[in-house]
């Protein structure tokens, strides 16, 4: 009996797993650290998280490296914002048509543990930094930062979580 009890709770567990929360292709995220909401495009192709942030120095403060920047997004003003770097992530660009198709391009960029906050869900996620000003949504967050929010995408829909909410 108690074999047929284990096999049926390994059995049973999957379906127990709490699915993902359904969210739109576009979410109001807030950045409880930087007293910000921004709009965000949730994007399954990219991996990573990226903020849009222009005036990106890197500095020591007792002995651990530091980055400040500020907000790179229309209607934000010049606050300039400090803080830890978790490290240096290589990213690969897109190459243009032009290019050398074995011609790859790499650049450097900052990488700072941010908490976002998505509907009622608080999580501190990895975030570079990166001048995204001239694209519509100044926060994209990547597959990664999608499976730690446990958040699944359905493309069709936008701002279904609505205005953050993390206490």
């Amino acid at each position: 009996m108690k074999v047929l009890l284990a096999l049926l709770t390994l059995v049973a567990l999957p379906a127990l797993a709490a699915e993902p929360t359904l969210y739109g292709r576009y979410e109001k995220i807030g950045l409880p650290e930087l007293k910000q909401t921004l709009k965000a495009k949730m994007d399954t192709g990219a991996y990573t998280a990226s903020l849009s942030a222009r005036d990106i120095e890197l500095f020591k403060r007792d002995g651990e490296e530091w980055v400040r920047f500020r907000l790179a997004a229309k209607g934000f003003d010049d606050t300039r914002y400090e803080h830890l770097l978790a490290r240096i992530s290589k990213i690969k660009n897109r190459a243009d048509e032009n290019d050398d198709e074995d011609a790859v391009a790499i650049s450097k960029r900052p990488v700072i543990d941010l908490q976002l906050c998505l509907g009622t869900q608080l999580r501190t996620v990895e975030v570079n930094l990166v001048d995204r000003s001239g694209f519509n949504y100044p926060l994209l967050i990547g597959a990664k930062a999608l499976r730690e929010l446990d958040a699944a995408i359905d493309p069709a829909k936008r701002f279904t979580a609505g205005k953050p909410d993390c206490k």
